[in-house]
C-alpha cells in the first residue's frame, strides 16, 4: 500500500520551502526591530491549557482540537494556537518577575485544527505571531497593529484592509451579552445548531456566524458601541485617531468579535483580496486580552497580540507575483565539477572555503562526463560551474563557466575566492535608494558598499 499524507496536511519542499523561509525571515527580522524576542513553547500541552486559555465557548475547543489520552491517561492536545501556550510559559517560568515588562515575544511553527480544508487553510498549518504582555497603555495595542501592518507592507502587499472593533472592558461586555441574549431569545430557535449552543455559552460568538440566513438576523442585533463604558470608548477612539494620523486605513466592523474567548477591548483582522480577485478573508488577526495571565496563575497583566497564517500569506504572495524572483533563484550559486578522481579532494576543500564565505555550493562527486555534470548544474539553477581537472590541479587554478553567457574564464583559487567575496558584498541588502537617500558610488548612507552589476570576474 502506498503511504499518503494525512488529509488536511501538506508536504513542503523545494521552492515552497524557500517561500516559507523568506516570509518567516522577514517577519522575524521586523519583530526583532520592534523589540520582540522568540519563544518556542512545545507543540504538545495539557488539554486544560487550551480549555482555560482559549475558552470552552470557542469553536476551537468545542470542535477543532486534536485531543487524546496518553499512556498515563492524561489528556493532551496538539496546540491549536500559540497564545495560551505562551501564557503558560510566562507564568510557569515566572518571566513576569524576572523580565522587564512588557514582555515582547514572537513565535513561529505548526498548529493543528480539525476543520474543513479550504483555500490556504489546512488541518496542520503554520502560524507566525507576537504577544506583548504586561503593558496597559492603548499605545501597546496601537504599536502591535502597526507591527502587523508593517510586516504585510514589507512583503509588498498593498490595499490591506484593517478591520477593527472593540469588545470593551468586562462591565461593557457583560452589559452587551445581556442585550444580545434579549435580542436573540425569540430568534435563536430558527438559527443554526452552533448559534443555539453559543446563545447559552457566549452570545458574542453568534455575531461570528457564517450561515447566510443567520447573518441577516445578526444585522439587526444591538451594537457593542452602545454599551461601552466611557473608559473603553475613549480608549477605542484614541486608537482610531492615531491610526488616522499614521495613515493606516481601517474599517470599524461592529460584528468583529474573533473566534477565541479571551479577547477584550481592541480586536482586529487584516483582510486581503489578491490581484487575481481571490478574496482570502482574514490573513491575520489578533486583539487585546486582560485576564489570560491571571487565568494561568500569574498576576493581573494585560496583553495584546496577533498571528498570521503563513499558508495564506504565501498563497497571496504567489497570486500577486511577489515571489517570482525568489522562485527563479537556483538551489545553488556554484556547482563544482571535478573531472578526474584526483580533483575531488580539491573540489571538497574549495566547496568548504566557498561556503564559509556565504556562497551556496554543491559538488558532483559521482563523476561522469563534463557535459552531464553541466546539465546537472543547469538543472540546479547554478549561476556558475567550477571545473577542476588535472591541468587545473597542476596550476592551482580552476575554470569558471558562466552558465548564462557560457563565457569561461581561468582563475587562480585566490582570484576565485576574491570573486566570491565581491559577490557577497554586492548581494548584501541595502535599504537606501541612490536617488532618494543621497547614495553615491562607493559607501552609502547605510554603510553598504555599492558595486556595479556584472560577472564575478
Amino acid at each position: 500500500m502506498q503511504s499518503r499524507n494525512v488529509k488536511g496536511t501538506k508536504d513542503l519542499f523545494g521552492k515552497e520551502t524557500r517561500q516559507f523561509q523568506f516570509v518567516e525571515n522577514i517577519f522575524s527580522s521586523i519583530a526583532e526591530s520592534f523589540g520582540y524576542q522568540e519563544m518556542r513553547p512545545p507543540v504538545l500541552e495539557h488539554s486544560e491549557v487550551f480549555v482555560r486559555g482559549v475558552g470552552e465557548g470557542s469553536d476551537v475547543v468545542r470542535k477543532e482540537m486534536y485531543t487524546f489520552l496518553d499512556k498515563g491517561e492524561r489528556s493532551l492536545t496538539l496546540r491549536p494556537e500559540f497564545t495560551a501556550g505562551i501564557m503558560r510559559l510566562i507564568v510557569q517560568n515566572k518571566l513576569y518577575a524576572t523580565e522587564t515588562l512588557p514582555i515582547k515575544a514572537y513565535y513561529n511553527g505548526p498548529v493543528f485544527r480539525y476543520e474543513r480544508p479550504q483555500l490556504g487553510r489546512y488541518r496542520q498549518f503554520n502560524q507566525f505571531g507576537v504577544e506583548c504582555v504586561g503593558g496597559t497603555s492603548y499605545f501597546n495595542d496601537l504599536e502591535t497593529i502597526m507591527l502587523g501592518y508593517c510586516m504585510l507592507s514589507t512583503l509588498g502587499l498593498t490595499n490591506v484592509t484593517l478591520k477593527i472593533n472593540t469588545l470593551g472592558d468586562e462591565a461593557s461586555r457583560e452589559a452587551y451579552k445581556a442585550a444580545l441574549k434579549n435580542y436573540f431569545a425569540d430568534k435563536v430557535e430558527g438559527m443554526c445548531e452552533d448559534c443555539k449552543d453559543r446563545f447559552n455559552v457566549n452570545p458574542l460568538r453568534i455575531l461570528d456566524c457564517k450561515v447566510p440566513e443567520d447573518q441577516e438576523i445578526v444585522k439587526g442585533a444591538p451594537k457593542m458601541s452602545d454599551y461601552l463604558s466611557e473608559e473603553s470608548k475613549e480608549r477605542f477612539e484614541n486608537i482610531l485617531d492615531a491610526l488616522t494620523q499614521m495613515e493606516i486605513p481601517y474599517e470599524v466592523d461592529d460584528t468583529l468579535v474573533r473566534g477565541l474567548d479571551y479577547y477584550s477591548e481592541t480586536v482586529f483582522e487584516f483582510h486581503y483580496t489578491s490581484k487575481k480577485g481571490v478574496n482570502y478573508g482574514a490573513i491575520g488577526a489578533g486583539g487585546h486580552y486582560s485576564n489570560l495571565v491571571k487565568e494561568f496563575g500569574g498576576p493581573e497583566l494585560e496583553g495584546v497580540g496577533f498571528s498570521f497564517g503563513e499558508e495564506r500569506i504565501v498563497s497571496v504572495l504567489n497570486d500577486d507575483e511577489l515571489l517570482n524572483e525568489l522562485n527563479e533563484e537556483g538551489e545553488v550559486e556554484f556547482y563544482i565539477c571535478p573531472i578526474c578522481e584526483e580533483a575531488k579532494e580539491a573540489a571538497l576543500a574549495l566547496s568548504v572555503s566557498s561556503r564559509m564565505m556565504g556562497a551556496r555550493v554543491d559538488v558532483n562527486f559521482e563523476g561522469g562526463k563534463l557535459g552531464a555534470m553541466l546539465k546537472k548544474a543547469v538543472k540546479k539553477g547554478a549561476l556558475y560551474a567550477i571545473i577542476i581537472g588535472e591541468d587545473e590541479l597542476n596550476k592551482n587554478s580552476l575554470q569558471m563557466k558562466n552558465l548564462v553567457t557560457e563565457e569561461q574564464t581561468e582563475l587562480t583559487v585566490s582570484e576565485y575566492l576574491d570573486a566570491i567575496k565581491q559577490m557577497q558584498e554586492h548581494d548584501h541588502e541595502c535599504h537606501c535608494h541612490d536617488d532618494e537617500d543621497g547614495c553615491e558610488d562607493g559607501e552609502c548612507c547605510c554603510h553598504h558598499h555599492h558595486k556595479d552589476e556584472g560577472d564575478l570576474n
